[in-house]
């Protein structure tokens, strides 16, 4: 079965979280978005648990479903165009902070159980170690290695990913307190690993320059903190619908893992090197030559993702190892309407497109990814059909995130967008990728 997943989400439990991520509005939000499989996030959390266990029913073997009850009256307010099934798989996040050869490590990871009881298992294991209470991703001070070991004793099907990969303050490889290999950093389980994930500032080829990623799966997903950020990064299947068809897909580096889908890198907010106090954004050859040091106020930058790529990479830029899934990058339909309206993706007058567009074409990613575009058209949305056709083929002008800072990608000039909304028509190629 071919389907979209996004297996890293969190709930309102977790810090900086949106009030309204609960399980209903990620049902919905799955509908409108075109994603399939969800991960449920923070599960180790009690509340949440809680929540879990009162909302969710079992289903397709070890995924579950909203319970019917209450399914039954939100696909109300889901567009007929949309609806779909929506499968939760139990899924959360751990920050583990700890000390290993004489340096702090900081590092993320994404576990995911068969079934509550599994769950419960784990979490009275962690209760023992640290607070569950104070977040849904709770801080441990809990060696990363060991907490692959627990999960391998708690159920021979349950599975560990590291999460983010590339980010500077809390990854596996991240530059501030991460490793720089899977061994380094799980030692002699490090068999166990068979997937990680990119996160928003890399994308599948910046992975490829590292040959120690050649043997696992490449995945991609949102880390949404709200229910609308579902599936701006995902991954595609093409398995059985089900916990052990998900993570063989996973193991076994197959046509059964599709591939990705990706924002593009360039917009994740630890992409470049950088202060973002001091409005610096270097490239990693800048940054070299600087000595690492901010022009600005002559403290050690922020060094971003694709710094540390340089600097473990055995292989240069655009290697293409040939055998890896493929990916597909995206702009999020919101911000495509928030550049052709020239208003803010939040705003009433993009909502109203939004809602106007899923109504008459479908789901998000499907508009963005497989539609055809004259099926696009006939939403009847201005330039919407160019913007889409643009995207997909990475002619677009990019901003690139730094130090905190999201970037910004855009597919039209100013000047281009008012003359082809005065309909002369003449509609010319987009520039490319170009960076400003």
């Amino acid at each position: 079965m071919k389907f979209i997943a996004d297996l890293h989400l969190h709930s309102h439990f977790s810090r900086a979280t949106a009030k309204n991520l609960d399980l209903e509005h990620l049902y919905q939000a799955a509908q409108l978005k075109g994603v399939t499989l969800v991960g449920t996030g923070d599960f180790t959390h009690p509340g949440w648990f809680t929540e879990l266990g009162e909302k969710l029913e079992p289903c397709e073997p070890g995924l579950y479903r909203l319970k019917p009850s209450i399914a039954k009256q939100l696909d109300q307010s889901v567009p007929e165009s949309c609806r779909n099934e929506v499968r939760f798989i139990l899924q959360c996040e751990i920050s583990s902070i700890y000390k290993r050869d004489g340096r702090v490590r900081k590092n993320h990871n994404l576990i995911y159980m068969p079934d509550l009881e599994t769950v419960k298992a784990f979490n009275a294991t962690l209760d023992k170690i640290g607070n569950l209470k104070s977040d849904g991703r709770p801080i441990l001070g809990l060696d990363a290695r060991r907490l692959l070991e627990i999960v391998l004793d708690t159920s021979d099907e349950s599975f560990l990913i590291p999460a983010h990969i590339w980010t500077p303050w809390f990854s596996m490889f991240g530059s501030k307190s991460g490793f720089d290999s899977i061994e380094e950093c799980f030692g002699d389980l490090s068999s166990h690993i068979f997937a990680a994930e990119t996160g928003l500032s890399s994308d599948p080829p910046m992975n490829w320059r590292i040959k120690d990623l050649d043997s696992i799966t490449l995945i991609s997903n949102s880390d949404a903190h709200s229910p609308m950020y579902l599936g701006r990064n995902a991954s595609r299947f093409n398995s059985d619908l089900s916990f052990v068809g998900v993570r063989r897909a996973l193991a076994q580096q197959d046509d059964t893992f599709v591939g990705t889908i990706d924002m593009f890198p360039e917009e994740g907010k630890y992409h470049h090197d950088g202060h973002r106090k001091c409005n610096v954004c270097l490239e990693p050859g800048q940054t070299a030559a600087l000595g690492g040091i901010c022009p600005e106020c002559k403290k050690p930058l922020t060094l971003g993702v694709l710094y540390r790529v340089h600097e473990l990479a055995q292989r240069p830029p655009g290697y293409n190892p040939g055998n890896r899934r493929p990916f597909e990058s995206i702009i999020p339909l919101a911000d495509i309407l928030s550049e052709i309206f020239e208003v803010g993706p939040k705003t009433k007058k993009v909502g109203t497109h939004y809602d106007l567009a899923l109504e008459r074409l479908g789901p998000e990613l499907d508009i963005l990814l497989t539609m055809p575009v004259s099926e696009i058209e006939t939403a009847g949305i201005p330039l919407l059909r160019e913007a889409v056709v643009r995207m997909r083929e990475g002619q677009v002008f990019i901003s690139p995130g730094f130090d905190g800072e999201y970037g910004r990608v855009k597919i039209f000039e100013p000047e281009e967008k008012q003359r082809l909304r005065g309909g002369d028509g003449n509609v010319r190629p987009g520039p490319g990728i170009f960076f400003v």
